[in-house]
C-alpha cells in the first residue's frame, strides 16, 4: 500500500464524540457506476442530511437513480460516451480472471473513467460549493478535482482488502497501477503526486478489526467504521413465504448474477433436500424447475430479508458479507474474483464461515458446507463476534462524525 502514513489528530479528535454544535456543511460523494460502491454512501448520506447539512451525489446518474432515496440531489459527471461503453466493459470484464481482470479493471474501466469524470465532476464541485469531497476509492477524478481547488477530501474504501496488499507477491504489477495513477495527476496539472486511492485527510473504511486483524499498523487518518447500513430496500418480497423453517440467501451480486446460472443451479440442488428454505436471488428463469423450498427473485429488499435469515450463501462480495455479518449470519462463500477471495479468507480467519469452490463445487459440497454453518455452533458466534465489533465501531453515525471534523 502506498498510502501515505501521516498522524493527523487534529482532524480525528475522540472517535464518537461530536462537538455541542456542528455547524451545517455540504458534504459531495462522488461515486462510480457500481452498485456495491454506491451503497455504503447512502446510509451515511441520510445520515449527514438528518445532521441537517447538504448532501450530493456525483457520478452516473443512471446507476445512482435506482439506488438513492427519491429526491436526492444528483450531478451527472459521466460523459454520454463512457456510459454507452459500460455494458461491453462489463461483459469483457466478466469474461476474464486474475490479473488479466485486474490490468482491464485499472487500464479500460478506472483510468479512462477518470478522465471521463473530470469535467463533470469540477462542474459539479463548483455548483455545489462542498466543503468536504468524499471519493470512491477508483474515481480518481474527485481527489483531482478537490486538489485543484483546495477543498478537504476523505476516501471511501468499500474494498478494504486492498489494505492488506493483496499483490505484494506482484510488486511490478503494484508499480504499474501507481504509474497510471501518477500519470492521471500529471495529466491534469498536478505534479504533487499522491496515490489517489487513499486520502491523506481522511480514509473511511467500511469493516472492523473483526475482519481485517490488528488494524495497529495504519494512521489515525484511517478511520475503521464497520459498515454503514441502511439503503433502502427498493424491492417488494412475499414474506408469507417464509415458513418458520431456517431460511438462508444464495446471491452472486448485481454483476454476476447473469452469469450463475449453473452455481444457482447447484445451490437448489443443495438444499433440496433439506429442512430449510433457500431465497435465490437471480434473473427469473435461471433456475429451471426449482423445489418446493425455493424461492428465485430477481429483486429482493436484502437488509430488511437478512433478519428473516439463518445463513447467507454468496460469492463474498464486501458489501453482502458485511450486511450479512452485521446480523450474526454466518456465510458460506464462493468467491469469484478480484477481492472477493481476500474476502473469504477474512471470513475464514474470522471463523464466520466457510470456502467452497464456485466453479466446481457439487451439490453434496455446497449442502454440507450449508448444514456446517446452520447447525448452532462456533461459527454462528464467531459471526455474532464480528456483529458486535461491527455495532462497536459505528458505522454511518461514527463516519458521519468523522467527515463534520474534516470538514
Amino acid at each position: 500500500m502506498n498510502a501515505r502514513r501521516v498522524h493527523v489528530p487534529s482532524l480525528l479528535g475522540s472517535p464518537g464524540i461530536r462537538p455541542a454544535q456542528t455547524p451545517r456543511r455540504r458534504f459531495l460523494f462522488a461515486v462510480p457506476p457500481l452498485t456495491g460502491h454506491v451503497n455504503p454512501t447512502v446510509a451515511l448520506g441520510d445520515e449527514l442530511a438528518r445532521r441537517g447539512h447538504k448532501v450530493a451525489w456525483t457520478g452516473h446518474r443512471a446507476t445512482l437513480e435506482p439506488l438513492l432515496r427519491p429526491g436526492s440531489r444528483i450531478l451527472s459527471a459521466v460523459d454520454r460516451d463512457f456510459a454507452a461503453r459500460l455494458p461491453g466493459m462489463w461483459d469483457t470484464w466478466l469474461r476474464l480472471r486474475g490479473v488479466a481482470a485486474f490490468r482491464h479493471q485499472w487500464e479500460e474501466f478506472a483510468v479512462p473513467l477518470g478522465h471521463a469524470m473530470v469535467p463533470g465532476v469540477e462542474k459539479a464541485v463548483d455548483r455545489f460549493r462542498p466543503d468536504v469531497v468524499v471519493s470512491d476509492e477508483i474515481v480518481l477524478a474527485a481527489p483531482v478535482a478537490a486538489r485543484r481547488r483546495g477543498i478537504p477530501w476523505a476516501t471511501s474504501l468499500v474494498t478494504p482488502t486492498e489494505l492488506t496488499r493483496p499483490l505484494a507477491h506482484l510488486p511490478k504489477v503494484e508499480e504499474w497501477v501507481r504509474g497510471l495513477i501518477d500519470g492521471f495527476q500529471l495529466a491534469h496539472g498536478i505534479d504533487d503526486l499522491l496515490d489517489l486511492r487513499f486520502s491523506d485527510h481522511l480514509v473511511l473504511v467500511f469493516s472492523s478489526e473483526a475482519l481485517m486483524g490488528d488494524l495497529s499498523c495504519f494512521p489515525d487518518h484511517f478511520a475503521f467504521v464497520g459498515p454503514a447500513l441502511g439503503r433502502p430496500g427498493g424491492s417488494t418480497f412475499p414474506w408469507e413465504w417464509l415458513d418458520g423453517r431456517p431460511a438462508v440467501l444464495v446471491s452472486l451480486g448485481t454483476l454476476h448474477a447473469r452469469s450463475g446460472a449453473r452455481f444457482f443451479a447447484t445451490a437448489a440442488e443443495a438444499v433440496r433436500d433439506l429442512d430449510v428454505q433457500a431465497v435465490i436471488a437471480a434473473p427469473s428463469g435461471t433456475v429451471a424447475d426449482p423445489p418446493p423450498n425455493v424461492l428465485v427473485r430477481e429483486h429482493v429488499p436484502q437488509l430488511k430479508l437478512l433478519e428473516r435469515l439463518s445463513a447467507v450463501v454468496c460469492h463474498g462480495g464486501h458489501n453482502t458479507v458485511c450486511e450479512s455479518l452485521s446480523k450474526g449470519l454466518p456465510l458460506v462463500i464462493a468467491p469469484i474474483r478480484d477481492d472477493q477471495p481476500a474476502v473469504a479468507r477474512q471470513v475464514e480467519a474470522a471463523g464466520a464461515g466457510v470456502t467452497v469452490r464456485y466453479a466446481r463445487v457439487r451439490p453434496d459440497e455446497l449442502r454440507a458446507a450449508l448444514a456446517t454453518v446452520l447447525a448452532d455452533g462456533p461459527h454462528r458466534a464467531a459471526a455474532e463476534r464480528v456483529r458486535d465489533s461491527f455495532a462497536a465501531s459505528g458505522g454511518a453515525a461514527e463516519a458521519a462524525d468523522r467527515l463534520e471534523k474534516l470538514a
